[in-house]
């Protein structure tokens, strides 16, 4: 199969004008090709051209591209009147509904139209590419090239191989994602593909934090803002895409990896989604949004650190250091005796631990012990977590000292892992998991995640920005607190943390 994304005069056909169809389309037309668009329903491939035409304007406008660039790119866009004209096209990409069997019917339909050596690619962001071409005759040209929505303003691209996909199909499309001007990534046909996979996560995990009662959606939405770094924090990003676009997602990566504990859904994002609390587009959902806004309560004043002694364990040797040194810079009253003294306040810095494990661990007064977390550093919001009995005189104690720089602290129930480890862990978990099974090589892993998702840092770079070696200790600790295969630590993960390596080191 000859094919060559950048010769002059391709053609593209985009079916399905809907707001992921017109994206597509218009990046295609910017990157010089001519464009077909064609969609069912009457007066949208038209409503799709003007609607393009109103944003590479408002581009040229505002000084990010040539008016005349502009022009000459809506000019390459026609809206056609039927699939039939989709004859003569170079590729063809499809952006429908995402059901099976709408897009069974729409291949079969678009290979009796198109010559054999077209190629044939699906937006599917969730539906198995092989599954799409098991209907074709040709499935070797059959491909996913799943963009991003807003598909202008969101540079990735991932380029999905099916089982019977043929490579040079891939490397046609790899080459045309970059004529479009977007990042394309090489991706395995798995559940989720790359970005869905790493993004379970974020919001899953965070909504079993929840559901553990460990802390509030805002206080978790604080945490991973402030502490973790995210432009946004996983409720507020879930109410941003509404949880009946998230939740489904969910369930269907969980159903087609065969219920891998790793992707499990959460009852809260479930119940929330069955009583209609979508998010902003129902004014309602992880949060209250009036007039459109974010209705969010106030963070409560930290009480005031009284100066009482401040014993800080040992056990975890990196974590005694860190907060033994913010201690001393907060105007702490160290305790530095081999044990605490009977009336200090005892902090521990469990990773994967829970408070009441770390107190019963070192023979430690419970009543007095606070957990630091000291995953991401200090130097952010910090998050202190209690065990079942502390008393609330010590509990108030340390988030009064560990507040008193002007830094917030959040003051969690006891949970293996805090929230950032657990969290980051999982992240990190679920993106070697994807180097292991060989769906994306180390560095497109954290491409793809940093450019789809805007995370501070992509997967791996997490982990090798924290540790390997803690974010597998993490992992296992937290296994063992729970009994559940969703913290099994890939086998990825655990050989470089052992060897001592870089998480995007590849296999020779």
């Amino acid at each position: 199969m000859a094919l060559d994304a950048n010769r002059d005069g391709l053609t593209v056909g985009v079916l399905g004008a809907g707001a992921m169809g017109r994206g597509i389309a218009q990046v295609a037309a910017v990157g010089g090709c001519t464009v077909r668009l064609f969609d069912t329903k009457e007066g949208a491939g038209a409503e799709a051209v003007a609607f393009i035409d109103g944003m590479l304007k408002r581009a040229a406008d505002k000084g990010r591209m040539d008016a005349a660039d502009a022009a000459a790119a809506t000019a390459r866009i026609s809206d056609v009147a039927a699939m039939d004209d989709f004859a003569g096209c170079d590729v063809v990409i499809e952006a429908v509904i995402e059901r099976l069997d709408v897009k069974h019917a729409v291949f079969q339909q678009l290979e009796a139209i198109v010559g054999p050596d077209v190629v044939l690619a699906s937006n599917t962001s969730s539906l198995p590419v092989t599954a799409i071409a098991a209907a074709c005759e040709h499935p070797g040209r059959v491909a996913g090239l799943h963009f991003f929505n807003p598909v202008p303003l969101m540079r990735l691209v991932e380029v999905i191989s099916g089982v019977k996909t043929e490579p040079a199909v891939a490397d046609f499309l790899m080459d045309l994602g970059r004529r479009f001007t977007r990042e394309p990534v090489r991706v395995g046909d798995a559940p989720g593909f790359l970005v869905n996979q790493v993004g379970r996560g974020f919001t899953v995990e965070a909504s079993h934090i929840v559901h553990e009662g460990v802390a509030e959606f805002v206080e978790i939405d604080r945490i991973m803002r402030e502490a973790g770094g995210f432009r946004m924090g996983p409720f507020e990003l879930m109410d941003l895409t509404g949880l009946d676009v998230t939740q489904p997602a969910s369930e269907q990566i969980y159903g087609q990896f065969f219920h891998e504990a790793r992707y499990r859904p959460s009852v809260v994002m479930k119940s929330r989604q069955t009583a209609g609390l979508y998010g902003r587009k129902t004014k309602a959902g992880f949060y209250v949004y009036e007039d459109g806004k974010q209705q969010v309560p106030e963070e409560a004043p930290a009480p005031a650190y009284d100066g009482r002694p401040v014993w800080v364990s040992a056990a975890e040797e990196a974590g005694h250091k860190d907060v033994s040194e913010l201690v001393a810079q907060l105007g702490g009253t160290p305790d530095r005796g081999d044990t605490p003294g009977a009336d200090s306040l005892i902090l521990v810095t469990p990773l994967g631990l829970d408070a009441t494990t770390a107190a019963v661990n070192e023979a430690l007064d419970a009543k007095r012990t606070v957990a630091v977390d000291t995953f991401l550093g200090l130097d952010r919001r910090r998050t202190l977590m209690k065990t079942p009995v502390t008393d609330q005189g010590f509990t108030d104690a340390a988030q009064g000292l560990f507040s008193a720089d002007g830094t917030p602290a959040t003051v969690i129930r006891d949970c293996p892992g805090f929230v950032t480890q657990r969290i980051i862990s999982s992240i990190v978990n679920i993106g070697c998991s994807i180097a292991q099974q060989g769906t994306a090589v180390p560095a497109d892993i954290d491409k793809a995640v940093t450019l789809g998702l805007g995370y501070p840092n992509g997967p791996l770079g997490f982990g090798d920005a924290v540790g390997p070696d803690r974010v597998l200790t993490v992992l296992t600790n937290m296994q063992a607190q729970y009994g559940d295969p969703r913290y099994r630590p890939s086998p990825w993960l655990r050989r470089r943390a052992q060897l001592g390596l870089s998480l995007l080191t590849s296999e020779n």
